[in-house]
């Protein structure tokens, strides 16, 4: 799963009606179910004959608290519903249409609209405008890539279903390739953030974060705490804002967000190399990353090594580029909107609102660094030329999409 983990209760008063058709990807299922019900959400999973045979009922059954259904001809009561319409009663009050997994089979009878099972007949049934269809296909590499499955995935994105997905990596049958359905963590990401709000919907923001590793010699470097949580969940949040989302990524061990594109990079030179021919394409820039100050002036060859002398060795240190600063110098029309990160250790809003104007940039983040770096929360305080505004102690996803709804209010006359 990428981090950082969702706040519990993200599905809160949501109802989804999960379906399962015919895969061996239903055992992903039983944990999706899972993980839907603790997020806050009730699941009425619907399975079709060809579901039930990988597994059983009782086991989704037992799993999202609900009985499930599986015949058209089910009688039995549906919110408070008695007249043996399981078809429309499923789906009438739910938030949308899960189909995980979806096989290729299931998704040509989506797209002519075939009704001969309970799970097909809901889905042509329900209120397209209230409940939407979302699909995560899973099947082998070469149904995937058939020409047959992907005319049927074109056209059912053009008659308004969502996928997520498929994921690529080794598959049940022994071959590796693109068809696998998304883990079910990645599932339950996807559907939260398909339920956010989308104020940067035609957007490009583009994100650095985490540390630089300026090295020394070929073992040894300098470097800093930043672990690019927060950067990262900002790059989450911006995606879930509609956003096309590039996110230039130092040292770190973390998942990309989904939908995310990610460029790794190591030094302060190479992230600076990466940003500037692409911050002219974008309408945003946040500047997350922990960049060094400075880089040793020479790079040994070699691994330096004690030579018994008890004399440390010397170096010289040269500054790395102003990566914010060339940013916003380079700015056209206010574009990219550029944000900026302040990492302090003391006196924060004096040394943020000097950076602010230092770096001639309409938004600074301060936060306090060695109270912050590598946990999952933090504390923010917004500063710009009017004053500053506290974001109180938070997970760094939810103080995430605070910023990205702040900063989307400040892109909003811009486009008018």
């Amino acid at each position: 799963m990428t981090d950082p983990t969702p706040p519990r209760g993200e599905l809160d008063g949501r109802h989804i009606v999960l379906g399962l058709s015919g895969g061996i990807a239903c055992y992903k299922a039983a944990e999706l179910a899972r993980a839907l019900v603790k997020a806050g959400a009730t699941v009425q999973v619907v399975m079709t004959a060809s579901a039930e045979q990988f597994i059983t009922p009782l086991t989704l059954q037992a799993l999202s608290g609900r009985p499930v259904f599986g015949s058209t001809w089910d009688a039995r009561e549906v919110d408070g519903h008695a007249n043996n319409m399981a078809h429309i009663n499923l789906t009438r009050g739910a938030d949308a249409v899960l189909v995980a997994p979806a096989s290729a089979d299931f998704m040509a009878r989506l797209l002519h609209g075939r009704a001969d099972d309970l799970l097909s007949l809901l889905c042509l049934a329900r209120a397209i405008d209230s409940c939407p269809l979302i699909i995560a296909p899973a099947m082998n590499r070469e149904m995937w890539a058939h020409p047959a499955t992907q005319r049927n995935v074109a056209q059912l994105r053009a008659d308004g279903a969502h996928f997520f997905g498929p994921d690529s990596g080794a598959q049940a049958c022994g071959e590796v390739g693109e068809g696998r359905m998304l883990e079910p963590d990645d599932l339950l990401e996807a559907l939260i953030g398909f339920f956010r709000p989308k104020p940067l919907a035609g957007r490009r923001v583009l994100i650095t974060a985490g540390p630089t590793f300026e090295p020394i010699d070929p073992v040894r470097g300098i470097t800093n705490l930043s672990s690019g949580k927060m950067g990262f969940a900002i790059a989450r949040a911006a995606v879930e804002a509609g956003a096309e989302v590039t996110l230039v990524a130092g040292p770190v061990h973390l998942a990309t967000p989904r939908g995310v594109r990610r460029i790794d990079v190591r030094t302060a030179q190479q992230m600076f190399d990466a940003v500037m021919p692409l911050a002219p394409e974008h309408d945003v820039f946040i500047a997350t990353a922990a960049v060094a100050d400075w880089r040793p002036a020479h790079l040994s060859d070699q691994k330096i090594k004690k030579d018994g002398s008890k004399v440390a060795p010397l170096f010289e240190l040269t500054e790395n580029p102003d990566i914010l600063a060339a940013v916003a110098q380079h700015c056209v029309a206010g574009r990219p909107f550029c944000v900026g990160f302040a990492a302090e250790s003391h006196d924060l809003l004096k040394h943020s609102r000097e950076k602010l104007e230092r770096k001639r940039v309409p938004l600074i983040v301060g936060n306090l660094g060695p109270a912050t770096f590598g946990r999952d929360d933090n504390t923010l305080v917004l500063v710009d030329a009017h004053g500053h505004r506290e974001l109180p102690q938070a997970d760094k996803l939810t103080l995430a999409r605070s910023l990205i709804a702040d900063v989307a209010l400040r892109l909003e006359p811009a486009a008018r």
